[in-house]
């Protein structure tokens, strides 16, 4: 009996072994490679936190403070155009409006400037094809006067003010509740001033990725005319990406997690077999390689493998929406207009604010909405207007 164990042990502890072969892949890649590759991926389970979090942070802060002060300077050298041009005051009925609400932050960073040059940006280089697109800057501050980007911006843009200068302050009015209000506001104004088919409500603070308007034209043209999104209440173009991972119990997510593995277990297992010179795979082998697959995706992160997904606007994924949150939403018109009945109805709170507000529309009111994924803004704003933080970090 002891000569039979060690025989099975020698058999399985041999060089040639595919027990031997597939302990040290596992061990080179989770113990090895995935670490030292990963270790400054700020989404990545590798992720050193300690080493890294603070001068990154302090770098992304640094970056985001010059982007600014390049904002600012694009818009000071950009030749004002006709008052007409920037009243909006036209017949015209767009296609898409972008909306830019906006509320008075740190000046040093000037996030809405860094939003509105890189839309201005991108509109110009779309062309023709995004002729029928606007922009709408809606000002929430409560003093509307006070915002001296808008002020600058306003010469090139129309702009849309809340002014409560001479309104008595509500105690009762928490700040949750302020920019629900407000989110509602830049809602019916968009619907007012120019009642497009769409409207994208961005906040000053999530710059555009550079091919949002060809993803979005793909939406427009082949994916929107399906039933089942036709009517959805929104489409989210944003989720914090650490909140993308498959980990997070979202079917959809764990479908597509599963799907993985299924096809990268097969195809590594064939090319295993073939560098190994082996006859051909097995059932374990194939379980193997798509857990194997499916541990790497998870460990590395999710998010990074969304990337490749901005290869082709067909590639972009259209899923069920979760909770958080609302730096980018788009809505069809007449779901603006449902949105904005809807939100009329709640108060918002500690706890309860806009985003979770909307989602709660879902159930209550039989809606649906949709993320869209990979992600079509960066949100760059690290000082909250509704949360004090004087030390803030990436995660």
């Amino acid at each position: 009996m002891l000569h039979q164990a060690w025989q099975l042990c020698g058999k399985w502890c041999r060089w040639s072994s595919p027990f031997i072969h597939l302990l040290t892949l596992t061990v080179v890649t989770f113990g090895v490679l995935a670490p030292l590759i990963c270790h400054r991926l700020l989404h990545s389970y590798f992720y050193l936190r300690r080493w890294h979090l603070n001068p990154m942070s302090q770098e992304f802060l640094e970056q985001s403070q010059q982007e600014g002060q390049d904002a600012l300077r694009y818009f000071e050298k950009m030749q004002m155009p006709n008052a007409s041009e920037a009243s909006g005051s036209d017949a015209f009925q767009p296609l898409l409006l972008v909306t830019i609400v906006t509320v008075q932050r740190r000046n040093d960073f000037h996030y809405v400037l860094q939003v509105a040059s890189h839309f201005h940006r991108l509109l110009q280089k779309c062309g023709a094809r995004c002729q029928s697109h606007r922009m709408l800057l809606c000002n929430v501050e409560s003093d509307p006067s006070s915002h001296e980007d808008v002020r600058l911006l306003s010469s090139f843009f129309p702009v849309v003010s809340r002014d409560r200068t001479g309104e008595n302050p509500d105690p009762s009015l928490n700040q949750f509740e302020k920019e629900k209000q407000d989110y509602i506001f830049c809602l019916e104004q968009s619907l007012l001033v120019y009642n497009p088919e769409y409207i994208l409500l961005v906040e000053d603070d999530a710059v555009p990725e550079e091919e949002i308007f060809s993803v979005l034209q793909h939406l427009f043209s082949a994916r929107f005319s399906k039933p089942y999104l036709r009517d959805a209440l929104y489409f989210k173009l944003y989720h914090p990406e650490r909140l993308q991972r498959y980990f997070n119990p979202e079917p959809m997510r764990i479908l597509e997690w599963l799907g993985l593995g299924m096809f990268l277990g097969p195809v590594l297992t064939c090319a295993y077999c073939r560098a190994a010179g082996r006859a051909g795979p097995s059932w374990c082998l194939v379980a193997f390689f798509a857990l194997y697959s499916m541990a790497l995706s998870e460990l590395v992160g999710r998010h990074y493998g969304l990337e490749l997904r901005r290869l082709h606007p067909a590639l972009y994924n259209v899923v069920p929406a979760s909770e958080c949150c609302t730096p980018a939403m788009l809505f069809p018109a007449a779901s603006a207009r449902r949105a904005s009945g809807y939100l009329r109805g709640l108060r918002c709170r500690q706890g309860f604010a806009k985003d979770t507000a909307l989602y709660s529309l879902l159930r209550a009111k039989g809606e649906n909405a949709f993320v869209v994924e990979p992600n079509l803004v960066r949100h760059v704003g690290m000082y909250s207007s509704l949360r004090l933080n004087g030390n803030p970090k990436l995660l």
